[in-house]
This record gives structure tokens, C-alpha cells and sequence, in this order.
């Protein structure tokens, strides 16, 4: 079985676009992965083009160690966000091909089930005015759609720090949000990386009173020293990792102990082995996954499915259910999560078991779309105005 041919898709939406990447076989089969690439989708799909032709087209989609070895190792370059990006779509689809051959779910070729059904939570919900009351109101119908966590980023278009009234009002959603859902329901509290260490430890102060189950990269990406310090700082759980794009640079984050849970993008990671090498790593060191998952119905599927086998991973991220639910009708069978407890199922289906509807994607051409996170109103998630005061 071969590669022979390579189709890339992308689908738009005002806050995200969403690139789908299939690949046939010389004996009929397709392949899907996707991504939601931050704000750089044209230089994902001229990353896709350039080297599709050249470590894809013509292999044998099993080889997926020697997929990424060229890209890891054979391009010379470092691995970054784009080249591990256009990594995890082929290796999406090599596994998506792989099971189909095989006539297996992809959780039976990475570990075999661990679980019947993976937890989940909500994000995306949130796209109204910042006044407590009316975000808390829309709390209450997460919860009433069966999920039991939920996660939002209260601090409008915040750089480095709050003044005080920014302050008082971030504390003041948490306290609604927390009120509405009562103390049974998770609340995750995402910071986007916006704040100095010092910030982020005076804020974790106060947000302790509300338990969440995380606070989610207080700061910056780039450097786990400051993370440490939050979290020696805090008794709330530190989340990070999304932004850590290939293995060995994750190094310094695990061994230094700046987290406690790990949340590395599989479509932004290079895919399903690495992500295994990676849940392998953190339960060496007792360490949780909740893998990042911003993308549309065919990367959800995957993170399911590579849940399903890891039994270090805690719950998965969902937006589909609020943020642009048309997503789900991309595929002929997107994966769900139950309104009875709050969990995706596991499909038994060959591969990731999906079909990508071309005419549905034809619908919702590229808009360009793009995430605004220091303007004012991003959290709405459609186009906003304004300068970015960084």
C-alpha cells in the first residue's frame, strides 16, 4: 500500500480555520487528519504542499517512525509549530489508513482500550458580555447539557497584569460561574499565559477560595522557570504544555517540575507517537495529561481515540458544542459527548471511523480568522476591532 495522493481543506470560521489534510492509497483508501493552526493557517498549508510531496507521496502510510524522523530530524531545521503541525496531519491520517487496513480502531494499535468512555470539558461557551450574572447564566447550560467541567478565561484582553477594577471583575465572574454550577462541577481557569509570575501568584491567591481544578499557563510559554514559581507559589494545580510543540522541549517543564498537568496538542505534537512517548514520560513522574483540543470533528476523534489507550490522561477539551456546533456536520459521524455523564464514547470503527463532507465544507470557505486574544471582546469568538496593545 502507497500514498499516491494528497488533498488539503481548509474550513473558516470567524475565530478559527480549521485544515483537513487527506491522503489516498493506490488501493482506494483515505486517510483524514486535521488541525486549527494559530493564526498561520496559509504558512500551515504551504508547509503541507512543500513537504507532502516529499517524505508522503510515494510511502507506505505504516511508516509512520519514519515520518517523523524527516521531519524531526531529516529537515535539519528544529522542529517548531508549523513543521510539527503539518507532522500531526500526516500522522493522523497514516494511523486513520493503518486501522482501516487493518480493519482496527486506532486505540487497539496503540494500547488496546483502557477505557470505555473519556471525560470531557466544555470550552467555548462563553461568548457574551463580561458581566457575571449573564456568563453565569450560560455556565448553567454547560452543565445542563451534561457536562461535568468547564473551563473559561475570565480576564478580557489582559497583558502582564490587572488594574484593580479588571481585577474585581475577573474574581466576580469566577464567584458567579462557581455559585451557578455548585462545588461538584470542574472549573478550569484558563490565563492564556498572560501574566508576570507575580500576577499570576497574587491571583492564585484569591482564585483558591473557588477550587479550581487548574489554573491554565499563568504565564508565559516559553520558559518553565517562572511556571515553577507559580506553582511552588499555589495549591491549585498548574496546567500547561500547549504551546511545547515537540518532545525534548518538553524537558525542562517535566523534570524541573513546573506542572502538575501536561497538555500538549496531539495536532500540534507531531501526532500519536509522540504523544505517547509523552504520557509515557509524565507518568514517570505522576503526572496527568488533558490534552489541548481546540480543532473541529476529526482531531476530537483522534484525541479520543489516543485517550481511550493512555490511562494517564484525565479529560479532553471540547469546543464543538458551543463554538461553531455546525463543525460537527464536517463528518459523517462526529464524535459527541453524552448529555447522561459528560464523556465521549469510543468508537470501534476502523481508523477514526469518519468521512469529511465536501460539500458541507464548501460552505464555510477560509475566512482568515484568527485568534485576538489582547483585543477587547476576543472572548465573543468572532471578528473583532481594535489594535492588539501589545
Amino acid at each position: 500500500m502507497k500514498i499516491v495522493d494528497l488533498l488539503v481543506t481548509v474550513v473558516g470560521a470567524p475565530w478559527r480555520e480549521l485544515t483537513f489534510v487527506e491522503l489516498t492509497t493506490d488501493d482506494g483508501l483515505t486517510g483524514l487528519g486535521e488541525v486549527r493552526m494559530v493564526n498561520k493557517t496559509e504558512t500551515l498549508v504551504a508547509c503541507l504542499r512543500e513537504l507532502g510531496p516529499r517524505y508522503v507521496i510515494g510511502t507506505d502510510p505504516f511508516e509512520v517512525e519514519r515520518l517523523g524522523w524527516h521531519f524531526g530530524r531529516g529537515e535539519y531545521g528544529r522542529p517548531g509549530e508549523v513543521s510539527q503541525s503539518a507532522l500531526s496531519a500526516f500522522d493522523m491520517a497514516c494511523w486513520d489508513l493503518i486501522g482501516q487496513a487493518l480493519g482496527a480502531p486506532i486505540h487497539r494499535l496503540i494500547g488496546g482500550r483502557f477505557r470505555d468512555r473519556v471525560p470531557a470539558y466544555a470550552n467555548g461557551w462563553y461568548p457574551a458580555e463580561r458581566e457575571p450574572a449573564r456568563i453565569a447564566e450560560l455556565a448553567e447550560g454547560v452543565v445542563a447539557r451534561g457536562y461535568r467541567a468547564l473551563k473559561l478565561d475570565p480576564f478580557g484582553a489582559a497583558a502582564d497584569r490587572l488594574s484593580a477594577p479588571e481585577r474585581r471583575l475577573s474574581l466576580a465572574i469566577v464567584e458567579a460561574v462557581r455559585s451557578a454550577i455548585g462545588p461538584d462541577v470542574e472549573l478550569m481557569i484558563e490565563m492564556h499565559g498572560r501574566f508576570s509570575a507575580a500576577e499570576a501568584i497574587s491571583l492564585a491567591r484569591d482564585l483558591e477560595l473557588y477550587r479550581p481544578a487548574w489554573i491554565e499557563e499563568p504565564v508565559r510559554p516559553e520558559n518553565p522557570e517562572p511556571l515553577r514559581r507559580v506553582r511552588a507559589a499555589t495549591a491549585i494545580p498548574v496546567a500547561a504544555g500547549e504551546r511545547v510543540h515537540a518532545l525534548p522541549d518538553m524537558r525542562a517543564f517535566i523534570d524541573g517540575e513546573a506542572l502538575d498537568i501536561v497538555q500538549c496538542d496531539l495536532s500540534h505534537f507531531g501526532g500519536f507517537l509522540p504523544m505517547k512517548r509523552l504520557a509515557g514520560w509524565a507518568d514517570a513522574h505522576g503526572l496527568e495529561l488533558a490534552p489541548h483540543n481546540v480543532c473541529g470533528p476529526v482531531a476530537t476523534a483522534a484525541n479520543v481515540q489516543f485517550a481511550a489507550a493512555t490511562p494517564n490522561v484525565r479529560i479532553l477539551e471540547h469546543f464543538n458544542d458551543f463554538a461553531d456546533p455546525w463543525v460537527l456536520s464536517l463528518v459523517d459521524e462526529a464524535p459527541t459527548v453524552s448529555r447522561e455523564d459528560g464523556c465521549f464514547g469510543v468508537s470501534d470503527r476502523p481508523g477514526l471511523g469518519l468521512r469529511l463532507d465536501h460539500d458541507v465544507c464548501a460552505e464555510h470557505p477560509a475566512t482568515g480568522g484568527r485568534l485576538q486574544l489582547f483585543v477587547p471582546g476576543w472572548e465573543k469568538r468572532a471578528v473583532v476591532g481594535g489594535a492588539d496593545p501589545t
